[in-house]
C-alpha cells in the first residue's frame, strides 16, 4: 500500500538535466498536471522522449515553451511549430526516431536488450552513424536500446498497490516506458481501493510504479 503524493512533491522530485519518458499521444494519456507543475517550477534542461511534442499549450508541449527542455527524442515533430523554431534556432536538438522503432528502442531498454535490428531507415539519413548488419541478404539497422531517468505516465485508474488501466491511446507508449526508466511517476484520474481493478484489467503492475499522484493531489 501507498500513498499518493502531491503534483508539486512528484514534480520536485525531477531535477535539472535529466532524462524524462512521457507517455501520451499528441497529448491524449500525457500527465498535464505533472506537465503543470514542472513548467512552473522552471525545471531546466531536460532530455524529453516520447512519440511527439503534441501542440504549442497541450501536453509536453508546455515543457517547450516554457523553455525547459533542451532535448527531444521523438517521431515527430510536425504538430508543434514551438519546436520546430526552436531546432531551427538552435535551442532545442532534435532525434527522430521512426514510431514503431522508438517503442522498440524503448521496450529493449526495459527488458535489457541491447539492441533492436531492424529495416526501417535502411538507405536513410536515420542510417547515419549507425551499424548496417546483412541477415539472409537483407540490411538491418541495430538500434541502441533506449532508457531514462524517469518516466510520466497518465493512467485512467490507479489502486494503492500502484496498478494501472490505460484507456483508448494513452495505452500506446505508457505501458512500455514503465520498464525503461530508473522513478516511474504515474498521475491518475482515478485512485479505487485494492481489489476494484481487475487483474486482467492491469496494464502497469504496481511494483514498477515508484510514485503515483491522485487527481485531488
Amino acid at each position: 500500500m501507498r500513498k499518493a503524493i502531491s503534483v508539486k512533491e512528484a514534480a520536485d522530485l525531477i531535477p535539472d538535466g535529466t532524462s524524462v519518458m512521457f507517455g501520451g499521444f499528441l497529448g491524449v494519456g500525457s500527465p498535464e498536471r505533472l506537465f503543470d507543475a514542472l513548467a512552473a517550477r522552471g525545471v531546466k534542461r531536460l532530455t524529453i522522449i516520447g512519440n511527439d511534442t503534441a501542440r504549442p499549450g497541450v501536453g509536453v508541449g508546455k515543457l517547450i515553451d516554457a523553455g525547459c527542455v533542451t532535448r527531444v527524442i521523438a517521431s515527430h515533430i510536425g504538430t508543434n511549430p514551438a519546436t520546430q523554431k526552436k531546432m531551427i534556432a538552435w535551442e532545442i536538438d532534435v532525434e527522430l526516431v521512426p514510431q514503431g522503432t522508438l517503442a522498440e528502442r524503448i521496450r529493449a531498454g526495459g527488458s535489457g536488450l541491447d539492441g533492436v535490428l531492424t529495416p526501417t531507415g535502411v538507405g536513410t539519413t536515420v542510417a547515419e552513424d549507425k551499424r548496417v548488419l546483412e541477415i539472409d541478404g537483407a540490411d538491418y539497422l541495430l538500434e541502441a536500446p533506449i532508457r531514462a531517468d524517469f518516466a510520466l505516465l497518465h493512467a485512467h485508474e490507479a489502486d494503492y498497490f500502484g496498478n494501472l488501466t490505460y484507456r483508448l491511446t494513452a495505452a500506446n507508449f505508457n505501458p512500455v516506458m514503465a520498464f525503461a526508466a530508473d522513478c516511474v511517476i504515474a498521475e491518475s484520474d482515478h485512485i479505487v481501493p485494492v481489489g476494484v481493478i481487475p487483474p486482467d484489467a492491469v496494464r502497469t503492475p504496481g511494483v514498477l510504479v515508484n510514485h503515483l499522484v491522485g487527481r485531488a493531489c
